[in-house]
């Protein structure tokens, strides 16, 4: 009998270690997880800042004690804004580091070719920086997305700007990858509602410096309105270009251009660029007294000012960290998304709106707003539109 006993009792124990064992990136007292950000590349400015506010996000969980007694660990790999290296990453990531999941992959092209990777291996994509619809379509259980589209978020503001501003001839620069071709399909869609289509369309290729010949032709084609699907250096070159050519169209750009960088790198030349958002960038001379608290934590840690994109990071961890101490000590695959499928994130002190995910529905909220850099910063010029639920 007392045979028996032991041996049912040690066959529990080794199920028990077996199913633990099963579910990669969470062990007795850790979990990991793993992002794959631009720390080389083009998008690097972003990058940085991303990876810092996840750092500080991690930090404070970890002093806190972390989830359930286990404390998170972040493992960074940069893709230099390249999909072919974003794959490797993520294989490196996913096969050799064995993370539990990927959080805050920036990038659109990026992440497309790297979630094969991690749903072969049942990883989550979690909170992807990038507002791609492809990021919650079509369905799959292991994507989750909290940023509204660049399509929707073209689609909604184009026409309202173009109506605002009286503009006759609308046109386009956009990057050509699957980023800009969601800037250009929104704004295309957008048109159609109010009866126009673009005069004109230019592209670039990734990592172009150059943007004359783009910019000569929409002036010349008489463009008094350009929708950009532009990042960093490239919404900067095509402004800049423009003002030295006298040619001063309304731009407005997605949230992707939505940095303190390219009024701060870009300088006078930026002022009365638009672009769409939905976290306001955390200046720290005129925010709350929460949101300044956080920023001089931020600025102290890591010896510069935090961005919008710093918020990402910290968002993004805490929101993962959230969903994870509901999931309980049986952390799995399995029992993240089960909590995910109810979740209801409320507004936090940056202003993002509040957000829901059910079981069919994978992106949190389709909403964004408008700002317009004025005197050298980012000024809120809208409130939240969005003209339905995000699909389910």
């Amino acid at each position: 009998m007392k045979l028996r006993t032991a041996i049912a009792l040690g066959t529990l124990a080794l199920t028990a270690t077996f199913a633990s064992a099963q579910q990669q990136g969470v062990s007795k007292d850790e979990i990991l997880l793993g992002s794959i950000q631009d720390l080389s590349g083009p998008l690097a400015g972003f990058g940085k800042q991303s990876r810092a506010g996840m750092l500080l996000a991690v930090d404070e969980i970890n002093e806190q004690g972390g989830i359930n007694g286990r404390k998170l660990k972040l493992l960074v790999e940069d893709s230099g804004y390249d999909p072919k290296k974003a794959v490797l990453a993520a294989q490196k990531l996913v096969n050799q580091d064995k993370i539990f999941m990927m959080v805050g992959h920036i990038g659109t092209a990026q992440n497309m070719a790297a979630m094969p990777v991690q749903f072969e291996k049942n990883v989550i994509n979690f909170f992807p920086i990038t507002a791609a619809r492809e990021m919650y379509e079509p369905f799959n259980k292991l994507k989750y997305s909290f940023a509204a589209p660049y399509y929707d978020q073209m689609r909604l503001a184009v026409p309202k700007l173009v109506k605002e501003k009286g503009a006759k001839k609308v046109c386009t620069l956009y990057q050509d990858d699957d980023f800009g071709l969601e800037v250009l399909k929104g704004g295309e869609d957008g048109l159609k509602t109010i009866g126009m289509e673009f005069a004109e369309k230019t592209s670039y290729k990734r990592g172009a410096t150059d943007f004359s010949s783009q910019v000569s032709k929409m002036q010349a084609g008489g463009c008094d309105f350009v929708v950009l699907g532009t990042i960093i250096r490239e919404t900067i070159g095509a402004i800049g270009t423009a003002r030295k050519l006298g040619y001063n169209p309304t731009f407005i750009g997605s949230s992707a251009a939505y940095t303190d960088l390219i009024h701060k790198i870009g300088g006078k030349a930026m002022d009365g660029l638009y672009a769409a958002m939905t976290v306001q960038n955390p200046y720290t001379d005129e925010q709350t007294p929460g949101i300044r608290f956080w920023a001089n934590k931020y600025k102290t840690k890591f010896n510069e000012d935090p961005t919008v994109f710093s918020v990402y990071g910290y968002m993004i961890v805490n929101t993962f960290a959230s969903a994870a101490n509901k999931a309980g000590k049986n952390l799995t695959t399995d029992s993240y998304i089960k909590v995910m499928d109810s979740m209801t994130i409320p507004a936090d002190m940056f202003g993002a709106p509040v957000q829901t995910f059910t079981a069919t529905k994978r992106l949190g909220s389709n909403a964004s707003r408008l700002s317009q850099i004025t005197d050298g910063k980012w000024k809120v010029v809208s409130e939240y539109v969005s003209d339905a639920p995000a699909k389910k």
